[in-house]
């Protein structure tokens, strides 16, 4: 059930009437049915208990119109030295890419076919409504190395915009690639991505993802990834921008032997809400899974870490574990935690665990004592709490820009 009014669904299901057919109305249609049923999630549905989308329903519903001021969104771009894919309000830009081998990237209309989702009310609504995206695949064997997928969104300066783009990232059999994923805005939207993963046997996919949006901005990005046996799937989501955001993982370990380590942080003030939601489902046997979130939070800011390891009876061997830390830099900050094991194998090895505590008075009276200024002192705390995930991230390029954009973060006067 949706606890949120019918009438924003209505505009959406408009939208989609409105538009013209093409070879996925099939797969449109389905979406759109199974999102006319359900609606925007509401908080009665328990995977939702902790995240309210009425602030999105209140927007008006208007796609993102075409924006041609090149050099305005040049100046936004990441500063990494990687050949690059942009998406400007969910349309391809060609004119600020930098990549064009047609053997690994193409576009959304290249797709086979196009997932309904129909059981995920929001990936639906991008189902029925994304204009564009990028379908990435590496042959057999291949190092594709590293590549910057970008998300830019510009709100019109009258009305808020709402943008929906699709990614599909296909990796064959010993096929290995760095995907650095990078969103960002200005104004008030709603950005509403759906990424899509294969990894074939023995595939390797290091995924890190900057979520940098408009602090007016609402970002809901969902990822679906399937790994078969060998392969390994290291995922890092930096979350510090948006009014309000949740990145959801579904992730299905489909071939013994496969491997996940999904580790994520927070970085939210003021009134930020962030949720990280994640459903890893061991449906074969000898496979581990990792997660650890960190969520440093100030002001009014309240974070959310949802973490399901769904472990199925032929799973057996299986390594999951999850953690979730937070640190509260102030008395009106907030962290709900509902980490989740479901269990029907016997020869387990599952573990999760969550704490939450503020800054140590006697670490920062140690480095007070030696000289250091308070704000410096506090800063070189709550980098040393980051900095265990952040050094997971095996690709140099990645973690510079990780390391670049928290410090443009703390640049900001947080």
């Amino acid at each position: 059930m949706s606890a949120t009014p019918a009438q924003p669904a209505a505009d959406f299901l408009a939208l989609f009437d409105a538009r013209a057919e093409d070879s996925f109305h099939e797969a449109r249609a389905s979406a759109a049915r199974a999102f006319a049923a359900a609606g925007i999630p509401g908080r009665r549905l328990e995977a939702w208990k902790y995240t309210d989308l009425r602030p999105l329903a209140a927007l008006p519903v208007r796609l993102a119109p075409e924006i041609t001021d090149v050099a305005r969104l040049a100046a936004m771009l990441p500063a990494i030295a990687a050949p690059r894919i942009v998406f400007v309000n969910g349309k391809f830009s060609e004119s600020l890419s930098t990549f064009s081998d047609g053997k690994i990237f193409s576009g959304l209309a290249a797709a086979p076919s196009l997932a309904s989702h129909e059981n995920a009310p929001l990936a639906a609504l991008n189902t029925m409504l994304a204009e564009d995206g990028a379908v990435i695949r590496v042959p057999e064997n291949v190092d594709g190395g590293t590549l910057v997928l970008v998300h830019l969104t510009i709100a019109s300066v009258d009305a808020p915009v709402f943008s929906a783009s699709r990614y599909r990232i296909d990796l064959a059999p010993g096929a290995a690639l760095n995907v650095i994923e990078y969103s960002s805005g200005q104004g008030v939207y709603w950005n509403n991505p759906v990424s899509e993963i294969a990894l074939a046997e023995g595939a390797r996919l290091g995924h890190v993802r900057i979520q940098a949006e408009s602090v007016e901005g609402f970002q809901t990005a969902t990822l679906f990834a399937d790994l078969l046996g060998g392969a390994r799937y290291e995922a890092f989501t930096l979350g510090l921008g948006a009014r309000l955001a949740r990145s959801e993982t579904q992730l299905r370990l489909a071939g013994a032997g496969a491997i996940a380590h999904m580790d994520a942080a927070q970085l939210l003030a003021g009134a930020q809400h962030g949720d990280v939601t994640t459903v890893v489902a061991h449906d074969a046997p000898g496979c581990a899974s990792r997660q650890t979130v960190k969520n440093v939070l100030d002001g009014r800011a309240r974070a959310v870490f949802q973490g399901r390891i769904e472990v199925a009876r032929a799973a057996q061997k299986t390594d999951g574990y999850q953690m979730s830390q937070a640190l509260l830099l102030s008395p009106d900050a907030e962290i709900d935690c509902k980490p989740e094991l479901e269990i029907f194998a016997d020869d387990v090895k599952c573990s999760h665990g969550a704490t939450v505590g503020a800054l140590d008075p006697e670490q920062m009276f140690y480095l007070r004592a030696r000289g250091i200024p308070g704000d410096l002192a506090r800063r070189m705390l709550i980098r040393a709490f980051l900095a265990e995930a952040i050094e997971n991230v095996a690709d140099v390029p990645a973690r510079a820009l990780l390391e670049d954009t928290i410090d443009a973060w703390w640049e900001q006067g947080r």
